[in-house]
């Protein structure tokens, strides 16, 4: 019921009568005053005002009934929020698999113990500063188009820190979020398949939203960054994370309706890697060339130093100046 009282309640601070509330939900005025005085306890700030009734003004971070009925999706169902978990992306493996949680649903925590990023690295996970965030779903889309699902999550977060935080964010391939060549986010996209189709896909998406400098290891200050440090000021993790679900509704829905087109034109529109003189790192092999392109199977067309093309799958991505 609190959930339904936020739904009447909008952003906009309009006034919504305590009779409204009363007649929408089929509930007395006093059972209205106690789901109000609920919500309050739990960090939401509701203005009363006779004759006017009650208005939101501010919610608490990371709060799922009142992330999920702002985001307005036809794709995410379930928003799970929890204050610590050991990674994200294991513990949405372990419910999809164990208890069957479906398609569209969200997991977030407000720290990770043992966050990673790819090939098993450590991702730092501080509490009450970022978003860690898992995306279970299950595409219909072949083995083969696996990349896509990458590429898609790397889209909607660059979008959505754009127009949360009026942040230029860049895309470093194949799976970084940027900001002037620091790294300010990534996505690791894991899958259960069969061999004609991919049965699960859990993505994972870490951002780093209100860091300060001080507070990266001393290792990651000088190759990391934050969307505090970029705007100047603090960003709401509430309205991230809302941009970045619809912003991924709304390129997933033309992914799987229009194909692969528009989805790439936006990556490379976004990319930090395209006409960059890069090294690559794949396996114990380097390679160095023109970062040219990516193809329809998101792999870096990579144009080497003798002229050769080589299309690459995976590596780790160093600028060259």
């Amino acid at each position: 019921m609190p959930a339904s009282i936020l739904n009447l309640l909008n952003d906009d601070h309009a006034y919504v009568s305590g009779q409204e509330i009363s007649t929408r939900l089929d509930i007395t005025r006093a059972a209205v005053w106690k789901k109000i005085t609920v919500l309050r306890r739990r960090g939401f700030v509701i203005e009363a005002a006779p004759s006017k009734g009650y208005r939101l003004i501010s919610a608490p971070d990371l709060a799922a009934d009142y992330l999920l009925p702002r985001v307005r999706s036809a794709l995410w169902k379930t928003i799970l929020v929890h204050d610590v978990v050991a990674s994200t992306n294991d513990l949405a493996m372990s419910l999809a698999a164990e208890e069957g949680i479906g398609h569209g649903t969200v997991i977030v925590a407000d720290r990770q113990t043992r966050g990673k990023g790819r090939l098993g690295r450590r991702w730092e996970s501080p509490g009450g500063k970022n978003i860690y965030m898992s995306l279970i779903i299950r595409p219909e889309l072949s083995p083969p188009d696996l990349t896509m699902l990458t590429v898609l999550a790397a889209v909607a977060g660059a979008r959505a820190i754009q127009n949360t935080g009026d942040i230029p964010a860049k895309i470093k391939w194949p799976n970084d979020l940027m900001i002037d060549d620091k790294k300010l986010g990534g996505i690791l996209t894991e899958v259960r398949s069969d061999p004609d189709r991919i049965s699960l896909a859990v993505i994972g998406i870490g951002i780093n939203v209100n860091m300060r400098s001080a507070d990266f290891p001393g290792g990651l200050r000088s190759i990391a960054t934050s969307m505090r440090s970029a705007a100047g000021h603090a960003i709401a993790r509430n309205a991230l994370i809302i941009q970045l679900l619809r912003e991924f509704e709304h390129w997933y829905g033309i992914l799987t309706t229009e194909g692969k087109r528009l989805l790439l034109h936006a990556w490379r529109k976004h990319s930090a890697t395209l006409g960059r003189r890069v090294s690559v790192t794949v396996g114990n092999e380097k390679i160095s060339g023109i970062a040219e392109d990516i193809n329809d199977n998101g792999m870096l067309r990579l144009k080497m130093h003798s002229g050769q093309y080589r299309n690459i799958s995976a590596g780790d991505i160093t600028f060259l100046r």
